[in-house]
């Protein structure tokens, strides 16, 4: 691949290593820091172009073709910055480290434009990444509103495009904790099933029979007892709902997760931390190690099931 940019624009070569791909998964190959959605987005709004003509996000791209991405112009935001408070774990000029609450939102939604973490970071930072668009200035990745733990958040769009890039090579460490149904034949494996959107429930995700994107998950035992088990995972790879979705299919969901299948009993949300983060600084290259402390709910479901 080679690569020219000027300003907002970028130009793309396609080698012999790109050849027959889609254009969509072309630019999420060469242009990480964006999802395949926002892609997608950005082909069907004109602002990639194909040899100089208008494209589609299922061309296929052949050798010694161009490839032009003009990245559109960040909105400006419209969201309110909210006084809330944050348990940080590290801060400097481009990056923050949250121990994320379990219960809320990291960015609004449909319906949602208030209480959420990125409400929070606007408070508490003068500047965030626009690289993530006006409704997720920062956001590098993301973890599910029951979920509590380690969440990196960018300050500068240079950081975030170096962070996006380490996600996308799998050289963050991601490690959670969970405490899931009954008993493990086993004290560790790993879980490769390739997970796609659920095809009758859509704000699901399922493991894809066909299709999908492929998805890893590695789990080892921590405790054991008749009822639970706690389980330390390492995620490969960074899917929707992934450690939910993988832990279900192997007779296990996470305890409180009403949406995977697991009864709650008196627990108010999956029980489900991310526990350990580990990357390189993108301004000093320092690999860079965090830990979330186990909050109250979890610690109190551990001592009622595990012996």
């Amino acid at each position: 691949m080679t690569l020219a940019q000027s300003g907002k624009t970028r130009e793309f070569t396609v080698t012999s290593m790109d050849g027959r791909l889609r254009l969509d998964r072309f630019l999420v190959r060469h242009a990480p820091e964006f999802s395949r959605a926002r892609i997608q987005s950005f082909i069907r709004n004109g602002f990639v172009k194909l040899n100089e003509a208008a494209s589609r996000p299922s061309d296929t791209v052949r050798m010694g073709d161009r490839v032009m991405l003009v990245e559109p112009p960040v909105k400006l935001l419209d969201l309110q910055a909210e006084a809330i408070a944050l348990s940080v774990l590290f801060e400097d000029n481009d990056l923050i480290v949250i121990n994320k609450p379990a219960g809320i939102s990291v960015h609004p939604g449909a319906g949602r434009n208030s209480g959420t973490l990125v409400n929070a970071l606007l408070a508490h930072c003068r500047n965030l990444s626009g690289i993530g668009g006006k409704q997720r200035p920062g956001i590098v990745h993301r973890l599910d509103k029951g979920t509590s733990g380690c969440l990196l958040v960018a300050k500068n769009d240079a950081a975030h495009l170096d962070l996006s890039r380490q996600f996308a090579a799998r050289t963050v460490e991601k490690i959670y904790l969970a405490l899931v149904a009954g008993k493990l034949r086993r004290n560790a494996g790993s879980i490769n099933a390739a997970i796609g959107r659920h095809r009758v429930h859509r704000t699901k995700m399922a493991i894809a029979r066909e299709g999908g994107r492929e998805a890893r998950t590695d789990f080892q035992v921590i405790r054991s007892g008749v009822a639970a088990t706690l389980l330390k995972c390492c995620l490969h790879s960074g899917r929707t709902h992934q450690i939910r979705v993988h832990l279900q299919h192997i007779g296990h969901p996470i305890l409180g997760d009403r949406e995977y299948g697991a009864r709650p009993g008196n627990l108010p949300r999956p029980m489900l931390h991310a526990w350990k983060l580990a990357f390189d600084h993108p301004r000093t290259r320092v690999r860079m190690h965090f830990e979330a402390d186990v909050p109250a709910d979890f610690e109190s479901a551990m001592r009622e099931l595990l012996p």
